[in-house]
């Protein structure tokens, strides 16, 4: 063990010697939403754009022409392996998918050089919080891996509308902590060097969000 290391196990065993407890957490904020769904959607959708999010607002019967639309006729895209593939449109000489077997617990089957290649990505989601204008991705197999949706420059995200709620403390309800969890708002942005916004930096530089009635 190193000098350092053991320096600060010596300064946590000593700030623990005395067993001090720890004083209990007021939780006074709201963990349930008394909105209707109509005002939690109005919300999630004003949030989405405020941070620069294309929003859809489609059916089953629309939800492939749009994809469709947002991909324009030639494109490459990755999808998950599970996902709903009544939702895309046809594959076409100049426009087709490919499909990533990967998920939170398994190692996907194209490597990160091709997810850069392709021209887009489309997944599902766990859940959206309007509050926060917060998408959540639980790397389910209808989400795919992290590296899916932040590798590709173009995210197209569906946004199941029974899946939109609230506030945080009912989002994070929804989600299984023992999975990896991405939080989006809006497309990747950084305004690290001189206040300028740059974006693309983390991950997609655009991002389409699809709330999907009916699914």
């Amino acid at each position: 063990m190193s000098e350092a290391k053991a320096e600060i196990l010596r300064r946590v065993r000593a700030s623990l010697a005395d067993s001090p407890e720890a004083p209990e957490v007021t939780r006074a904020y709201r963990t349930e939403s008394e909105k209707s769904a109509h005002d939690v959607r109005a919300m999630l959708i004003d949030r989405l754009l405020d941070y620069k999010a294309n929003v859809y607002e489609e059916t089953m019967d629309s939800v492939a022409e749009r994809i469709e639309k947002l991909l324009g006729k030639s494109a490459r895209y990755v999808i998950p392996k599970g996902l709903n593939l009544d939702w895309l449109p046809e594959d076409s000489a100049a426009r087709r998918h490919l499909v990533d077997s990967g998920n939170g617990q398994r190692a996907g089957s194209l490597t990160d050089r091709e997810l850069d290649a392709v021209d887009a990505v489309v997944t599902s989601s766990t859940v959206s919080c309007a509050e926060t204008g917060t998408i959540f991705l639980n790397a389910s197999d209808e989400e795919g891996r992290r590296a899916i949706t932040l590798v590709p420059d173009h995210h197209i995200c569906i946004v199941p509308a029974e899946s939109i709620v609230e506030l945080i403390p009912e989002s994070v309800r929804r989600v299984n902590p023992e999975r990896p969890i991405t939080m989006i708002s809006g497309p990747s942005a950084t305004s690290d060097i001189e206040l300028q916004r740059v974006e693309g930096v983390h991950g997609p530089r655009t991002l389409d969000v699809i709330i999907l009635d009916g699914q």
